[in-house]
């Protein structure tokens, strides 16, 4: 066995940069979310707002095989999902401060940014509400065969909605080209999966739609790398969808909200020491992908990114009540 077969699969599939700008984009969405919490508590964000601290490699692992014309769905908590798509912060941020310059003019806010340019189909505030979007989407690649594959990121309370079955039942009729991603935090809102779903695991479904699923690590971005680049080469191939678990934690309640009563300060902290960020840097510095001092200017950099990004939104125009109608209906084409 060589040295390369010892590697990680991250580390054997993608390139030194590759593997940089992917532990950037885990700090990018560390320090967005951050600094959204920041600006929600000094009352320049109204509304309400689900964080996804602690999910980053779940988000930036799954985005890695993808490239500007494949799509994805996202969810309320899908800030990661964006970034890991490629958004860029300045215009999430603006979005969030409800300006004019943020991707949907300030008219969506937290839960409904898009970036179509790139792929990014939109979040929602439905649970589950991101399933049939992606499966439309993948029938969409199919029938003008474009070649593309969706991916469709829900949490684990959405597993036990109408919509999760309907749409992995025709996905896999259909032989789509779709790869349903679900980011088991162990809570849909207060209430946990063992009190919720009757398999032990999520990706155990899949059978019942003859489709491949496993469970992977969903801190552990090369296991959700393998897992996720092998799903979607399977979609490329014409052999239809596939089920990627991926097991995670938001160190966050479920929105502002949430007083976290329903989970110990002992099962958060755990989920804490599992840090993906903290294991991506110190996997890339054991393999000499880079040093101490690079991760530590990677760090760096995506701080001062997230802190442009700030000063981008405070700065942006706001809507004009004038417009409060403007962007809400398409406009009919010729």
């Amino acid at each position: 066995m060589t040295d390369t077969d010892n590697k990680p699969f991250a580390l054997r599939k993608y390139t030194a940069e590759e593997l940089k700008s992917a532990l950037y984009k885990m700090h990018l969405i560390r320090l967005f979310e951050e600094g959204a919490e920041d600006s929600y508590t000094r009352g320049l964000i109204h509304g309400t707002m689900h964080l996804s601290i602690g999910q980053e490699a779940s988000a930036v692992a799954s985005c890695m095989p993808l490239s500007d014309s494949d799509y994805i769905t996202s969810t309320h908590r899908g800030h990661g999902h964006c970034i890991g798509k490629g958004a860029d912060v300045k215009r999430m941020f603006a979005e969030f401060f409800g300006k004019e310059d943020g991707y949907c003019h300030g008219r969506g806010g937290s839960m409904h940014i898009a970036d179509v340019s790139k792929g990014n189909l939109g979040a929602n505030g439905i649970v589950g509400g991101g399933l049939p979007i992606a499966t439309g989407a993948a029938l969409t690649a199919k029938r003008l065969k474009t070649g593309a594959v969706a991916v469709c990121f829900f949490g684990d309370g959405a597993n036990n909605e109408g919509a999760f079955h309907e749409a992995l039942n025709m996905a896999s009729i259909w032989k789509l080209p779709v790869v349903y991603i679900c980011e088991n935090n162990r809570y849909g809102m207060s209430t946990s999966t063992e009190r919720s779903t009757a398999v032990p695991n999520i990706a155990d479904r899949a059978v019942a739609y003859a489709m491949p699923g496993v469970t992977v690590d969903g801190n552990d971005f090369s296991a959700v790398a393998e897992a996720v680049e092998t799903a979607v080469q399977h979609a490329r191939d014409g052999h239809g969808p596939s089920l990627v678990e991926n097991l995670t934690y938001r160190w966050r309640g479920h929105s502002k909200s949430d007083r976290n009563r329903y989970r110990t300060k002992d099962e958060i902290e755990s989920w804490v020491e599992k840090d993906p960020i903290k294991r991506f840097r110190a996997q890339l510095i054991e393999h000499d992908v880079l040093s101490e001092s690079e991760a530590d200017a990677i760090a760096e950099a995506a701080h001062r990114e997230v802190q442009d990004g700030i000063a981008f939104a405070q700065a942006s125009p706001a809507p004009s009540t004038h417009e409060v109608t403007r962007y809400v209906y398409g406009e009919a084409q010729a």
